[in-house]
């Protein structure tokens, strides 16, 4: 058996050839291949790769290795940062990059390594997911940012890099279900809506935590008249259950609301 190549079999007896290499006293494998052959390739090119700083995380296209650009990423911070991680991260001093290619990544804070370093990120329609416990999560959702939220209406990215998910570079205009943050003649309020039929005016607010709180007035009353939906809940965080009843108790909701006919 060639260098670095160990045989192996399917469950169907089927015979394939596992890759793997160590370096700085740790056992890496390289993935599986078909042949030998390709094997003990991919076993030469992470030799390569890791015996100097010549090949770089742009060098893979030009390369065009049996190895996966996953494992190219991989390998390559190991070499420079010396610190082994699955997936396909770069660390730099206060930050990582997460690649897709050598051309397309993500920027994340160092506070997010040990996540994204045991969570894979999928891409499918304009979304970013990872598993997480059996599930697929949009990772808007670890910023606080809604699932239906949209770039430039509900968050904004700084310094307007899409791809720049530090902490710091993410603006979150609106933050509860239902209310908008809007502007009119340089003033700032917030606007609720509900869907029922469309999209009901529950009112304007000075404030987004009085917004949020009109939104769950108006869900309850349109329960409590049979209209079912699943609608979501605002959670105010930093209100007491005291003082969010009270707040609760006296806003306002627009009349249409209040006057439509029960079907219950």
């Amino acid at each position: 058996m060639l260098p670095g190549v160990y045989q192996a079999k399917k469950k169907d007896d089927t015979i394939y050839f596992r890759s793997s290499i160590t370096y700085s006293g740790k056992h890496i494998s390289l993935g599986s291949f078909d042949t030998e052959e390709m094997a003990h390739e991919a076993y030469l090119y992470a030799g390569r790769l890791l015996a100097g700083k010549e090949i770089t995380l742009t060098s893979y296209k030009k390369e065009n290795p049996v190895l996966s650009f996953s494992k190219w990423v991989s390998l390559i911070n190991f070499r420079d940062n010396g610190i082994y991680i699955k997936t396909p991260i770069y660390l730099f001093q206060k930050y990582f990059h997460y690649y897709f290619s050598p051309e397309n990544y993500l920027i994340f804070d160092t506070d997010d390594l040990f996540y994204y370093s045991t969570r894979t990120i999928s891409r499918r329609g304009g979304h970013l997911f990872v598993a997480d416990y059996g599930m697929q999560v949009n990772i808007l959702s670890r910023y606080g940012i809604k699932n239906y939220a949209v770039a430039g209406r509900d968050y904004l990215f700084a310094n307007g890099n899409t791809r720049d998910f530090r902490y710091e570079n993410l603006v979150i205009i609106n933050r509860y279900h239902g209310v908008c943050q809007k502007t009119k003649q340089g003033k700032i309020y917030y606007e609720t809506k509900i869907h029922w039929n469309g999209d009901l005016l529950v009112g304007r607010y000075e404030n987004e935590i009085e917004a949020a709180i009109a939104y769950n007035k108006a869900a309850s009353t349109l329960l409590r008249k049979g209209y079912l939906k699943d609608y979501p809940v605002n959670y105010i965080e930093e209100l007491s259950d005291s003082e969010y009843r009270s707040r609760y108790q006296v806003v306002d909701i627009s009349d249409k609301i209040k006057v439509l006919k029960s079907l219950l």
